[in-house]
């Protein structure tokens, strides 16, 4: 018997072969799954002499789904699944010098073809941990954000084609020597693409990624179930830096020529191997700044937000995510 609260619950999830057909979850990550079932109805019922209610005999649920959030760290393993399902295209891991180590390279892609099957683990009171199945999942924007003194964090936004009651509980079996990155780790490089360096006095950033998707229907012969949905506009990939005013050329300046510049956002863990280290890093070769001038309100120094858009650059993708781990696979 598990716990009977938010203790005893787990996720996890398995990339689908057929959209919307079952796989059992073989991924699991520590994550706090914000999913729910969706239904619409139509309620029948026309006048009749006396009847004052309309019969309970004729409500029908016409189309149903699912939808919601899923949160977790940026863990130094197991992130790959879910990185491919938000960038897209076919990934697979490449071994750094021979080591342990191996490096995923997400560029922007389109992501159809990338569903999964994710299971929420929920407890009742008595200790019964009852499983929620989400089939047909498509992962539709993700925020990537960190601040001093906390972790990189990150909310997926999760889309369904229907969720199930009757599958089996997959028994959770989380990775050995998992890590977190964090601010420690961090550091914001802007500058030439390619040549970036370090810029100081960055206080928080936070990155989303947004991939909009036409719904999928639902169509009639579906029995009220969506079809996979496509891309159906365009890529968002937009963020704030939170930074004191410390050097006027790395935001202000180039806030007010309204400059592109490239940036890097990176979080270098522990050695892997060699000189390999658990990595993730952000490159997003184009970005411009919004907002406003630095302006000193007060006794206290002046900190100023930067919010920031991508653009194309018209050579390289837009954002492409580096994730280096131990994982052989994603």
């Amino acid at each position: 018997m598990a716990i009977g609260s938010g203790l005893g619950s787990s996720f996890g999830m398995a990339p689908e072969v057929t959209y919307g057909t079952y796989v059992a979850p073989t991924r699991f990550l520590e994550a706090t799954a914000s999913l729910t079932k969706q239904k619409q109805t139509y309620q029948g019922g026309g006048m009749a002499a006396g009847r004052m209610v309309q019969p309970g005999s004729r409500r029908y649920v016409t189309t149903k789904g699912a939808s919601g959030s899923l949160s977790t760290a940026v863990y130094s393993k197991g992130m790959g699944l879910l990185l491919n399902g938000l960038m897209g295209g076919t990934v697979a891991p490449v071994q750094q010098g021979a080591t342990a180590a191996y490096l995923q390279t997400h560029a922007l892609a389109d992501p159809f073809g990338r569903f999964y099957t994710m299971q929420a683990g929920v407890p009742d009171l008595g200790g019964t941990v009852r499983p929620y199945t989400y089939l047909g999942c498509q992962i539709t924007s993700a925020e990537f954000s960190c601040e001093i003194n906390g972790n990189l964090a990150t909310t997926w936004q999760v889309t369904a084609r229907d969720v199930s009651e009757a599958q089996t509980l997959a028994a959770p079996s989380y990775p050995s020597g998992l890590g977190e990155f964090h601010f420690g780790q961090a550091t914001l490089k802007a500058g030439t693409y390619g040549a970036e360096t370090a810029v100081d006095g960055v206080r928080s950033v936070n990155l989303t990624i947004e991939r909009p998707r036409h719904d999928g229907g639902p169509y009639m012969g579906n029995q009220g179930l969506r079809s996979q949905g496509v891309l159906n506009g365009w890529t968002g990939v937009s963020g704030t830096i939170q930074a004191d005013f410390l050097n006027k050329a790395d935001f202000a300046d180039r806030f007010a020529a309204d400059t592109p510049v490239s940036l890097v956002w990176e979080f270098v863990g522990p050695l892997i191997a060699s000189t390999y280290y658990e990595t993730i890093r952000f490159r997003i070769p184009q970005v411009f700044f919004n907002g406003d001038t630095p302006t000193a309100g007060g006794p206290a120094e002046v900190s100023t937000s930067f919010p920031f858009v991508a653009q194309h650059d018209g050579t390289n993708s837009p954002v492409t995510i580096e994730y280096i781990s131990a994982d052989t696979a994603l």
